[in-house]
């Protein structure tokens, strides 16, 4: 029997962040992608005098910073062998929710934290009962929230931004430090830490391996797939709801129509990090990896004086290239 067949062996043999270490020094595939971000460093500071800086460095860590925490729950959702297309439009619905809310509620931080939240963790249950209930594929089930979520953050403001006051969200949020460390890349260490417990060392985390690896044999092993899977889309909806906060923070307003396409960054950052589309087989600090990895080639393109086209093209090609790589 293959490990694929056998849903705790699977589990188990699944790379826990200490022995992803031990991995890339091996040279396993997946693994000398991080190898080729080394180099990328490299090339970057050799080719500009500005990239090799902390202050670069930190931009780096902020720019990444929405990618990286959705990237967290995609990691889960992917691998159990599903895929959320709906998290860039969840984030937008869920800054619009966060911002009406102190508007209009109270104009607390706190009314704010659970409107935007709880939007996110709605739409990711919608999107998990949809897919395990219903038995449509995620990818037309996502698609669908992708417009109706853009579509009715659009509507209820007129497609007009609305303006958030609060100073605590600012603080929380945004604009906040902790020894030097802007809030944002605190919360995504937070997130990553967090997602890395959750996924290589507690019981639900050997599920969602055990269901992506082989759902037929993790049924049969008492997984109950359904539960799972849900979890794992209701994670990413929460988490898109934290990145709408940050964001909102950051510009001191909600927009409807922000980041548009973001999905890809966070989806190519999952697959960059050695997660199989085909379920079973990721593990979180490889997702923050893949991340940075997307966010330092764009921070290095434009440093270069790369045009926004051919960036598109730089990352296509690297997108495929990497799933084309994870599939030998």
């Amino acid at each position: 029997m293959t490990d694929t067949q056998n849903p705790a062996k699977a589990a188990a043999s699944q790379p826990s962040g200490r022995s992803a270490l031990r991995h890339l020094l091996q040279g396993e595939r997946p693994y000398m992608l991080y190898v080729a971000f080394v180099v990328m460093l490299i090339v970057f500071s050799l080719a500009s005098p500005w990239f090799l800086s902390i202050d670069n460095f930190l931009n780096i860590g902020r720019q990444t910073t929405l990618v990286s925490i959705i990237a967290v729950g995609m990691t889960f959702v992917i691998i159990s062998r599903q895929i959320d297309l709906s998290v860039a439009s969840t984030l937008a619905l869920s800054g619009m929710s966060a911002s009406l809310a102190m508007a209009f509620v109270a104009n607390s931080w706190v009314v704010g934290a659970v409107a935007g939240l709880g939007t996110g963790a709605l739409i990711g249950l919608l999107n998990g009962v949809l897919t395990t209930r219903l038995e449509i594929p995620s990818f037309l089930v996502t698609l669908g929230t992708l417009s109706g979520a853009r579509g009715l953050a659009l509507m209820v403001t007129n497609t007009k931004p609305v303006i958030i006051t609060n100073e605590h969200y600012f603080a929380i949020f945004g604009e906040g430090s902790v020894l030097g460390i802007p809030a944002p890349i605190l919360w995504t260490l937070g997130v990553t830490t967090s997602g890395i417990l959750l996924l290589h060392y507690s019981v639900y985390g050997r599920r969602v391996y055990a269901a992506g690896g082989n759902p037929t044999a993790a049924l049969y092993s008492g997984v109950h797939i359904k539960q799972v899977t849900t979890l794992a889309f209701v994670l990413t909806g929460t988490l898109a709801g934290l990145a709408s906060l940050i964001l909102s923070a950051r510009s001191h307003a909600a927009r409807p129509d922000v980041v548009q396409g973001m999905e890809l960054d966070v989806i190519a950052s999952v697959i960059l990090g050695g997660c199989s589309l085909f379920g079973g087989r990721g593990f979180v600090l490889g997702t923050l990896l893949g991340s940075l990895i997307i966010g330092t080639l764009n921070n290095g393109l434009v440093l270069l004086g790369v045009s926004s086209s051919l960036q598109l093209v730089i990352k296509g090609a690297i997108i495929v290239a990497a799933v084309a790589f994870t599939r030998r």
